[in-house]
């Protein structure tokens, strides 16, 4: 039976590094097929999202050139440039965000950017408002000029510069609330208040969000007596 493989199997000779001695190794020397992999060619589906057309209201201003887009309105003016996977169109009071072509990246920029589009007008118009909460024996916050002074618990207390087209209000030294126009920033600096003492799980102690669940944790139970 060793006889009849010799045709298909080729004999290389290795020498052992441990005894010194040639050792007979069969090696197949019949070439392989190359296996193919098929592409499946995936269909881009349009977004729930993105086909939502965008009412604007009567006391927004809308200027659209080419891919950039300016809304104006009673509470302040925000811009944004669109990359070329979508385009905006205005067809009367109504702002629709498109495709302008059918790939994956495409699908994921749609539903974003009306997202985003949306937020634009809604926040020239009507505006956002972002409200915190400190829970803590002895933290408060209080307004001093154009700065928001915290007392978290530090030896020092903590202040933040109010940034621009933000205004922020203090209630009962313990309640913040964040307002403006553009949601994007509201949501930063809130995130940035938030950071500087998160709620901890076990007396639920630190700064969160008004409508923020913290989930408690149970502490070590002492020894049985």
């Amino acid at each position: 039976m060793a006889s009849s493989l010799t045709g298909s199997f080729q004999t290389c000779n290795f020498r052992s590094v441990f005894l010194g001695e040639t050792s007979g190794m069969h090696v197949c020397s019949t070439p392989t097929t190359r296996l193919g992999f098929l592409r499946k060619a995936i269909e881009c589906k349009e977004s729930r999202i993105g086909k939502n057309p965008i009412e604007v209201p009567s006391n927004v201003t809308i200027l659209l050139e080419g891919q950039d887009l300016k809304v104006k309105g009673p509470l302040g003016e925000l811009s944004r440039t669109y990359p070329r996977e979508v385009k905006v169109e205005r067809q009367d009071s109504v702002l629709k965000v498109t495709k302008a072509m059918d790939t994956r990246r495409a699908n994921q920029m749609h539903g974003l950017f009306r997202t985003l589009t949306d937020n634009m007008v809604v926040g020239v118009s009507k505006g956002f408002d972002k409200k915190l909460q400190l829970v803590g024996v002895g933290y408060r916050a209080l307004l001093e000029g154009n700065e928001l002074v915290l007392n978290l618990g530090f030896s020092h207390p903590v202040k933040m510069p109010i940034p621009d087209g933000i205004q922020v209000k203090v209630e009962e030294n313990t309640r913040i609330t964040v307002s403006g126009y553009d949601k994007c920033a509201i949501g930063q600096f809130a995130a940035s208040i938030r950071k500087w003492r998160p709620p901890e799980p076990y007396k639920g102690k630190g700064v969160k969000y008004a409508d923020e669940i913290v989930r408690r944790k149970e502490g070590k139970a002492g020894k049985k007596k």
